[in-house]
């Protein structure tokens, strides 16, 4: 790891001091340029950024799509590979030497990289439910990937190329308690209420969807199970169906103590709230009549500005 490939790391932050350190430490091994697009934090986090040796620019955030498509159209990104990375993820020893030994070394052809990203859940590795590996598009030849536009579950994918997969760590880790694990999944559910409002509706633009091979293939079959049959099914009952899925058949229940926390709050609770949201959304969209009385109604509810 003597010469560093050329990677830019991009990061999205708010309020991230608790994290952003970790992140930056465990990427500077590697990464040719680091960006951090924040969205007028009010702790510390510009300044750590800024301290690490960090390109640092604000922009208003609306969701993580647009915030990152802002990112790829507006940061000064000159090197050859860009990464995606979360504040509160860790690039593990063991990957960031394959970045670094393997990158330079990658055929013309390959245009991304897929990561298999672990959840740490109050320290707790989650290896069943479904939650190991989650295989998502991170890192992409530079101009040659796409974010979808989507308020919640937005996934990269590659306009052009085939992919690889890196074996080496990658976890999403947050330190927060479970009152901000509650609020953060509180937040999600109320945008990701949107995308099935507007899939049903058609309230907003139509939204760019996962309509290419050239990326991870399991996230491409889950948003298929998720729109086609989940969301097609009554809450009450899909939640609960979802729940017995993840925590029986793909032995969640060998998680442990923890692990049984972090599935009913994630496979259940999270789930249940969206589809209680939806039917809260789809009740006011009912009672106006004009497109500009529902968006307004919509943007009340969610509490998020919307286009």
């Amino acid at each position: 790891m003597n010469e560093k490939p050329s990677i830019a790391v991009v990061i999205l932050t708010y309020n991230e001091s608790i994290h952003l350190p970790r992140a930056l430490e465990h990427v500077r091994g590697f990464a040719s340029e680091i960006i951090v697009i924040d969205s007028f934090s009010t702790d510390d986090t510009v300044e750590i950024a800024t301290a690490a040796g960090a390109q640092v620019f604000q922009h208003p955030f609306q969701c993580q799509a647009k915030q990152f498509e802002w990112a790829l159209r507006n940061a000064p990104i000159t090197a050859d590979w860009v990464m995606r990375l979360d504040a509160d993820e860790i690039i593990e020893p063991d990957l960031a030497e394959e970045i670094a030994t393997r990158l330079p070394k990658l055929p013309v052809d390959v245009t991304g990289i897929n990561l298999n990203r672990k959840t740490i859940f109050q320290g707790k590795f989650i290896r069943y439910g479904g939650r190991y590996p989650l295989i998502l598009l991170r890192i992409w030849r530079r101009g040659k990937a796409r974010i979808e536009d989507r308020w919640m579950d937005e996934h990269m994918y590659l306009t052009e190329g085939r992919t690889v997969t890196f074996r080496g760590g990658f976890a999403d880790h947050d330190l927060h308690d479970l009152t901000f694990f509650t609020a953060k999944h509180n937040g999600y559910a109320s945008r990701e209420a949107l995308d099935v409002l507007n899939q049903r509706t058609g309230l907003f633009e139509p939204q760019m969807a996962i309509t290419t091979e050239k990326t991870a293939k399991q996230a491409k079959i889950k948003r298929f199970l998720k729109e086609s049959v989940y969301n097609r099914l009554p809450f009450e009952i899909s939640a609960f169906l979802f729940f017995l899925y993840r925590y029986v058949v793909q032995l969640g229940f060998l998680d442990g103590r923890r692990g049984l926390v972090y599935h009913v709050l994630q496979g259940f609770w999270y789930r249940f709230l969206v589809g209680a949201k939806v039917r809260e959304l789809e009740a006011a969209v009912k009672s106006v009549s004009t497109d500009e009385e529902k968006r307004a109604a919509v943007s009340r509810l969610v509490r998020q500005r919307l286009p």
